[in-house]
């Protein structure tokens, strides 16, 4: 088999299909002179209100910026606990510290390895305000049941999905058939489903920018004009800030390119579904490996398989040595991380999936010979 190079992400393909759009929106940009909270802005942030299904979309500058603003309009702060997954990128417990209150952990479901809702309930104490369910790699996250657990103890939901636009919910309540009214959220967009959503826009997501980018959603109208008032220094008229804020726009130049992917996301969602199909198949019956389920609603931001045995560090090294680039995504839960060390207890399957995890290859125009290169490289490295 003659040596393939394989990134783990290439962007070249979606450039040559759509860079010359991109070039002439920037020149676009460029000549406007309006470069911050412009018309590409608000007509970014109107599309995306449209295809999420949701009321407002206010554009930032980040999705970890996202995740602080939503959380001070929810009115997040000092004294309060927000539950929210140990197994996730720091962002998502970041930016509860950051607006002084506490992050509180919940573990994982070992297969989805998003947030065990079973084990949420066993963590909120009186000082909890808020879940936040982050939809890891692109596989929503259990809404149904987190949405009652939420409505049950007063709590309010924000949504971490940065690594989850386009998805929709697909759950309802197991053994009823929705009869109980949960699955109303089936179809909805996820980040509409709890009282705030927060995306990224980095370059590597499924809706990437050429540069940082973020985005909040709500349906609720008192909640959007907080996020509108923080994003620009606590004011929404110039110069009468009403509140401690920060400076936190999309500029017109993400805003622009954003608004040609946005019309393609659709198909590239539906093309990683395609890709990670392939990997299941080019991957069944190898001996120890695990790969990801086909949930309904997965976008796959991520193709992430688990190696067994202890041996992931020296497949991942193999598989470079072979010209495949892989990622571990993420190697240390944040309850273990340096700036929390010691502070939380042990979270077994967290800890254990991080030991496992290896992403390979993926983008939405990645051959199938490239697909098959990767697989039959596992498969002679565990063989």
């Amino acid at each position: 088999m003659e040596k393939m190079n394989i990134p783990i992400l290439d962007l070249r393909p979606e450039l040559q299909e759509i860079g010359p759009e991109i070039m002439q929106a920037i020149e676009k940009v460029v000549y406007s002179g309006q470069f911050i909270l412009g018309p590409e802005g608000v007509a970014f942030e109107n599309e995306c209100a449209e295809f999420l299904g949701v009321k407002h979309a206010i554009g930032l500058n980040s999705g970890t910026d996202a995740l602080i603003i939503g959380l001070r309009a929810l009115g997040v702060g000092p004294g309060d606990e927000v539950i929210t997954s140990p197994f996730s990128f720091f962002a998502s417990a970041e930016a509860i510290s950051l607006v002084g209150a506490t992050p509180v952990f919940a573990d994982v479901d070992p297969v989805s390895m998003n947030i065990d809702p079973n084990l949420i309930e066993a963590a909120i104490t009186s000082k909890t305000k808020a879940i936040m369910p982050v939809h890891i790699f692109g596989n929503p996250a259990a809404m149904t049941q987190i949405e009652a657990i939420a409505k049950k103890h007063n709590l309010k939901i924000i949504e971490d999905c940065a690594q989850s636009f386009g998805a929709r919910y697909q759950g309802i309540c197991e053994g009823c058939s929705g009869t109980c009214g949960w699955g109303t959220n089936k179809g909805k967009a996820l980040g509409t489903i709890g009282n705030l959503g927060a995306f990224s826009f980095f370059p590597t997501k499924n809706l990437g920018a050429y540069g940082d980018a973020g985005l909040i959603v709500t349906n609720d109208d008192h909640l959007a004009e907080l996020a509108r008032k923080l994003r620009t220094h606590g004011s929404i008229k110039r110069y009468e800030n009403e509140m401690l804020g920060y400076n936190s726009r999309l500029d017109s130049i993400q805003a622009a390119i954003l608004r040609i992917k946005l019309r393609r996301i659709d198909q590239y969602n539906t093309a990683r579904r395609v890709v990670a199909e392939r990997y299941n198949a080019l991957l069944a019956g190898v001996a120890g490996l695990e790969t990801p389920g086909i949930a309904p609603g997965h976008i796959f931001h991520q193709y992430t398989v688990r190696v067994k045995n202890g041996r992931r560090d020296e497949v991942q090294s193999r598989l470079l040595e072979k010209g495949v680039t892989t990622v571990v995504y993420y190697p240390i839960p944040q309850h273990l991380l340096p700036v929390y060390r010691g502070q939380f207890p042990s979270f077994e399957i967290s800890e254990g999936i991080a030991k496992e995890v290896l992403s390979l290859p993926i983008w939405p125009q990645i051959s199938e010979d490239q697909q098959g290169y990767v697989a039959q490289s596992l498969r002679d490295i565990l063989s």
